[in-house]
C-alpha cells in the first residue's frame, strides 16, 4: 500500500466504519446503560447479546468519577488485584497505566473474573465503554488477549489515553493487540484530551519518562467529517493541536453525546477534491494528510496548521521506512522453504558417500562441481541460520503465553531446521584445528532454546514405538558426540593416565548413549555407512574402543554385525 492510499483509506475506513453498525450498536449498550442507577457503584458493566452467538460488554463510569493525570506503574501493580504482568515484554519490561483507570478495574476484577468464563466461545466480542469506562474496557480487552484463543473487538467513546510508552510500546510490539483497538474521538470532547498538553507533561506531577501515549487506530469526528490515524506521535500531535483550538480549557467534563456525532456523520455524504485542499502546492502525500486534517476540522487558515501538516508527515514517511526495512514475513518463510529444499537435496545426492554431514566435512578432496553443491549448501545454511537466530531473539522477547503460541505454529519447523542445519554447524566447528567440546563451547544459544522448547512441549519423548529408523537423527548434537568420542579415542592412546583415565569414562558413556538411540530407531541410517565419521570411529579404534566397551551392548552390536540390518 503507498503512503497516499494509506491515507486516502484512513477516510474511507472511517466512512465504512461510521457507515456500519458497529458503532452505533456499541453506543446503543452504553447509552441504556448509562439509564440505570449508578448507586454508589463508580463504574458499571453489562452483557448484552450481540447477533446469534456474540456479545457486546459495555462500561459506563459514573459522573462523579475524578479523572487523574496520576499513573501507576507495573511494579506497584505487582501482587495486587490487577493482573496485568503479562503485558511486560523483555525489550519493554516497565510500563504505567492511569491510576483511576487501574483503580475501577480493580474494583470489578472478581467479577469479570468469571464474566471471562462465560463469554466462552463468544463471537463476535465487541468490548466498549465511554470516558473512564472506555479506559477499563480497554484493560478489560487487554486481559482477554492474554488467552490466544479470545480476539475481542474493543471500541471507546471519549476515552482520555491510558498509559506511556511502555504500554504503548509493549502493546505495539503485537500487531494483533494492538488492531483490536478502536478510539473514537470528537474535536468537541474534551476528556479524551485532558491527559495531553503542548509537552504532553504534567507540571511536577508526572516524570518525563511516564507522559501518555497512544495505542490502536483512532477515529477523530469533526461535526461534519471523520478520519482514522494510527501512527502514534500523529495522533499525539493532532490531539494537541485540537487541545489548542478547543474551548474547554478546564477539568468540568460534561458527558459527551457520541449519538448526535455519529448521526450526523452517518448520513452526510462525504467527497473531497482536490478543489478542498489548501491553496498551495502539495505532493500526493501532503494532500491525504490535508483531507484528513480538514476531515477532523483542523485546516484552513489555522496558524499552527503548517507545522502540524510537517510534522505528520514526517511521522508518516518515518513509519514507512521502518515497514519497507522489514521483510513481508510471507517472502521470508518462502525463503526458508527453499533453503531447506536445497539441504534435502544434498542430503540425498550424498547418500552413496557417508551422508551429508561427512560430504559436507570432505569437499576439499573432491570435484569442482561437488565444491560448488557445497558452496550452494553453505549459503542457504547462513540464511536459515540467520532467520532462525532472529526468530528465537524475538520469541525471547514475548511474554509467556505467546511463547506457548508460538510453539504450537513454529516449533515442528524449528526442529527440522536443528536437526538438519546444526549437524553442518558442528561439522564446520571441529573442521577448525584445536576446536573441541562443542556442546559447551562452541553451540549457538538460539539451538540450546529451540531443543529446550521441544523437550517442554514433549517431556516424555517420541517414537517410543517407532520401528525403522528416522530419516533426522533427533539429538542435532550426535554428531558432536562422534566428534569427541574420537578425540577421546586417541587420548586413550597417547594420552596421560588422567588423559586416558577421562577418555575411558567419556566412551563408556558414549558407547551407552549410542546403543539407546539405536535401540528407539532415533539415529539415521546414514551413522553405519562405511565412509561416516562414526564408522570410521569404529574400525580406526576397534581394539582401543572394546578395551573399555567389551562388556557393553555397544560393542556386541557392532561385533555381531548388527548394524547392517538397521533400516
Amino acid at each position: 500500500m503507498s503512503q497516499v492510499s494509506m491515507f486516502s483509506s484512513g477516510q474511507e475506513f472511517a466512512n465504512l466504519l461510521v457507515s456500519s453498525d458497529l458503532l452505533h450498536d456499541s453506543w446503543f449498550t452504553i447509552s441504556d446503560l448509562r439509564s440505570h442507577p449508578y448507586l454508589n457503584n463508580p463504574i458499571l458493566f453489562k452483557v448484552y447479546p450481540y447477533h446469534s452467538n456474540g456479545a457486546i460488554v459495555a462500561f459506563v463510569s459514573s459522573p462523579i468519577c475524578n479523572l487523574q493525570k496520576e499513573m501507576v506503574s507495573s511494579e506497584e501493580l505487582e501482587g495486587s488485584q490487577s493482573p496485568f504482568e503479562f503485558i511486560s515484554t523483555k525489550l519493554n519490561p516497565h510500563f504505567s497505566v492511569n491510576k483511576a483507570a487501574i483503580t475501577l478495574f480493580a474494583s470489578l476484577v472478581n467479577e469479570l473474573s468469571a464474566l471471562k468464563e462465560k463469554l466462552g466461545n463468544a463471537s463476535p466480542l465487541i468490548i466498549t465503554g465511554v470516558s473512564l469506562g472506555g479506559s477499563v474496557a480497554s484493560l478489560f480487552t487487554l486481559w482477554l488477549l492474554k488467552d490466544n484463543n479470545k480476539r475481542p473487538t474493543c471500541i471507546t467513546f471519549g476515552s482520555p489515553l491510558l498509559g506511556d510508552s511502555g504500554l504503548q510500546q509493549a502493546i505495539s510490539e503485537r500487531p494483533s493487540w494492538n488492531s483490536c483497538f478502536l478510539h473514537v474521538v470528537s474535536n468537541q470532547d474534551p476528556i479524551p484530551r485532558s491527559l495531553v498538553s503542548p509537552t504532553n507533561v504534567f507540571a511536577g506531577s508526572i516524570p518525563q519518562s511516564c507522559i501518555y501515549n497512544p495505542f490502536g487506530m483512532f477515529l477523530l469526528c469533526s461535526d461534519s467529517d471523520c478520519s482514522c490515524f494510527e501512527e502514534p506521535e500523529s495522533v499525539l500531535d493532532i490531539m494537541m493541536e485540537m487541545n489548542l483550538n478547543s474551548q474547554h480549557q478546564d477539568n468540568c467534563f460534561l458527558p459527551f453525546n457520541y449519538e448526535q456525532v455519529l448521526e450526523r456523520l452517518k448520513h452526510k455524504i462525504i467527497f473531497k477534491g482536490a478543489s478542498q485542499l489548501f491553496h498551495f502546492s502539495v505532493d500526493q502525500l501532503q494532500a491525504g494528510i490535508d483531507l484528513q486534517l480538514e476531515a477532523i476540522g483542523i485546516g484552513g487558515q489555522t496558524s499552527n496548521i503548517n507545522p502540524l501538516r510537517t510534522k505528520v508527515k514526517k511521522r508518516v514517511e518515518e513509519s514507512f521506512a521502518k515497514k519497507r526495512s522489514v521483510i513481508d514475513p510471507g517472502k521470508k518463510l518462502n525463503k526458508m522453504k527453499l533453503a531447506m529444499a536445497w539441504l534435502e537435496w544434498y542430503m540425498k545426492v550424498t547418500l552413496n558417500e557417508g551422508g551429508y554431514v561427512d560430504s559436507y566435512k570432505r569437499s576439499d578432496f573432491r570435484s569442482r562441481d561437488a565444491v560448488k553443491s557445497r558452496q550452494e549448501i553453505v549459503k542457504h545454511q547462513r540464511v536459515l541460520n540467520k532467520y532462525w537466530k532472529t526468530k528465537v531473539a524475538e520469541v525471547e522477547e514475548m511474554p509467556q503465553s505467546e511463547k506457548a503460541a508460538f510453539r504450537t505454529r513454529w516449533l515442528y519447523a524449528g526442529t527440522n531446521y536443528r536437526r538438519m542445519v546444526e549437524p553442518l554447524d558442528i561439522a564446520e566447528y571441529y573442521m577448525k584445528s584445536g576446536n573441541i567440546d562443542y556442546v559447551n563451547l562452541g553451540r549457538s544459544e538460539h539451538y540450546k532454546k529451540l531443543e529446550e522448547w521441544r523437550k517442554e512441549d514433549n517431556p516424555s519423548g517420541s517414537g517410543n514405538d517407532r520401528r525403522k529408523p528416522v530419516c533426522l537423527t533427533e539429538d542435532s548434537c550426535f554428531w558432536a558426540y562422534v566428534e569427541e568420542a574420537i578425540i577421546n579415542s586417541e587420548r586413550l592412546r597417547e594420552g596421560t593416565l588422567e588423559e586416558k583415565e577421562n577418555a575411558r569414562e567419556y566412551l563408556v558413556n558414549f558407547g551407552e548413549y549410542v546403543i539407546n538411540m539405536i535401540r528407539s530407531y532415533s539415529v539415521s541410517s546414514e551413522i553405519f555407512h562405511p565412509h561416516s565419521s562414526f564408522m570410521k570411529w569404529w574400525k580406526d579404534y576397534r581394539q582401543d574402543i572394546l578395551s573399555c566397551l567389551s562388556n557393553l551392548p555397544l560393542a556386541f552390536y557392532m561385533e555381531n554385525g548388527e548394524y547392517q540390518s538397521y533400516a
